[in-house]
């Protein structure tokens, strides 16, 4: 059991990155240690807050997004609002990394939070689309940085046996606004106008930056190499550009089903493979056993799941005729069944590889029952979905203890950042791919495209439950970085 130790104080449990003695980061058999108790109470606070903020922003955007396009007269940039983000995410996300171990996670957080706030003022007072979308980048740009840095708070300012329970919160805190983040900014844009969608979190923003100030006072950076680091920050910016690019390529090439798209989609295709591996740790998309198979499960887990969700309302509303209301009860219960099982893995003892197996087995069970269901009758997919919430719930938090576990001191922004970045573009390419497979079905095998799609799904959760084996290293130092 690790000690209980005082905010960025890990000296005493003996290995890079504050390992300690629950193995893979079992959750904590103390009682004493609460996350709101005396030395962790501001920065679990500060931490949830932002991260809800950060969500509602991320939810609610989209039932702004009609009303925004309307008012500016921006129809043609509709869809830049939501790429926009996910671009600047992914090269920010890169930047924190390298920035947070060379410097500490301090000046990232609050540079993330700047850009945050700035973003989110851009966009309430564009006065055009170009402008909305400059906004949302800058936001994308907030977000990346931020969840990079938060991650490393939490490495530094907790000991190992908390941490699976820093993670539930974290999941708990994405609950709230999934459930009323939607509904909540429809009656904000439809009372106040859609610009205080925006505006009205940046009030929000800046206080919980403030109660994160005692615990970031105490964390400091790592030493390193500044020339080896210098190298390598500049061969994964070159990477970040090339796998951005190459993202927004392919799906661009993948958003148009004629032939003349298959030499866009491959070139970005061809950015993708000369970028993705340098970002990933070495071995990630070879199943090498340890932090590699850690990052990769994130990205199965996390494509297979996104990309089901995508597709469920289309199939309720377009196959059984529900309202886009009912449609969204499915996801709602999911969501609950994410909440629910994350909380139960951050108390429980057992091994965070076991919740991550656990998870994955959960996920392709959701997205095979669900995917089965919705071929028959609608009203089974919300029990259905939430065997998918469920196996997310377990495997996320646990994942994320599980690569601070296996990241040494020097290296956790750097290891944060490649799981942020497989867990985005996991989530965007197969959502992607699926569109482009259900698209070629056309809208008259609209069921007949959604369960190859939900097949794929399935195929690429049980990749994740075979990579699930791997999460553990074998003995010796060499593998520690797999």
């Amino acid at each position: 059991m690790a000690a209980l130790a005082a905010p960025g104080d890990h000296t005493d449990q003996g290995e890079p990155g504050g390992r300690g003695g629950t193995g893979d980061g079992a959750a904590p058999e103390d009682g004493r240690m609460r996350l709101l108790s005396g030395p962790y109470r501001t920065a679990t606070l500060g931490i949830v807050l932002v991260v809800t903020l950060e969500a509602f922003e991320s939810l609610a955007v989209g039932t702004v997004m009609p009303a925004t396009a309307r008012d500016l007269d921006g129809f043609s940039l509709y869809a830049w609002g939501f790429s926009a983000t996910l671009i600047a995410g992914l090269l920010s996300t890169v930047l924190a990394g390298g920035w947070v171990d060379r410097a500490g996670p301090v000046r990232p957080l609050v540079a993330g939070l700047g850009a945050f706030v700035a973003g989110l003022a851009v966009a309430g007072a564009a006065p055009s689309m170009g402008i909305f979308v400059l906004g949302r980048a800058v936001q994308g740009l907030g977000t990346g940085m931020t969840m990079v840095a938060i991650y490393v708070v939490i490495a530094r300012a907790y000991p190992e046996a908390l941490r699976p329970r820093v993670f539930a919160a974290l999941s708990a805190a994405w609950v709230l606004p999934s459930l009323i983040g939607p509904a909540l900014a429809g009656a904000v844009a439809e009372h106040l106008g859609w610009r205080w969608v925006f505006l009205g979190l940046v009030p929000l923003v800046i206080p919980a930056g403030i109660i994160l100030i005692p615990t970031l006072r105490g964390i400091t950076a790592v030493p390193r190499d500044p020339d080896a680091q210098a190298v390598s920050g500049a061969r994964r910016y070159v990477a970040a550009v090339a796998t951005a690019a190459g993202a927004v390529v392919l799906l661009y090439g993948l958003g148009d089903p004629g032939w003349t798209m298959v030499p866009v989609a491959a070139a970005g295709l061809a950015a993708l493979a000369f970028g993705l591996p340098r970002l990933l740790p070495a071995g990630t998309l070879r199943m090498r056993r340890g932090l590699p198979s850690v990052v990769l499960v994130r990205g199965l887990l996390s494509g297979a799941f996104f990309a089901t969700e995508v597709f469920i309302p289309l199939a309720l509303t377009s196959l059984h005729g529900f309202s886009a209301t009912e449609a969204g009860l499915a996801l709602t219960a999911g969501a609950l069944g994410w909440s629910a099982a994350s909380q139960y893995q951050g108390r429980s003892s057992r091994s965070r590889a076991f919740f991550v197996l656990l998870g994955a087995g959960f996920v392709t069970a959701g997205i095979v029952a669900t995917t089965l269901v919705l071929q028959l009758s609608g009203w089974g997919a919300a029990p259905a979905w939430v065997l998918g919430g469920t196996g997310m719930g377990f495997a996320v938090g646990s994942l994320s203890v599980l690569l601070l576990h296996h990241s040494p001191e020097a290296e956790q922004g750097v290891n944060s950042s490649a799981l942020q970045i497989s867990d985005t573009l996991g989530s965007s390419l197969v959502v992607g791919v699926a569109g482009a497979l259900v698209a070629g079905f056309g809208p008259g095998r609209l069921g007949a495209g959604l369960a190859v799609a939900g097949g794929l799904f399935a195929a690429i959760a049980l990749l994740g439950v075979i990579a699930a084996f791997r999460l553990e290293s074998r003995p010796g130092p060499e593998a520690r970085r797999g």
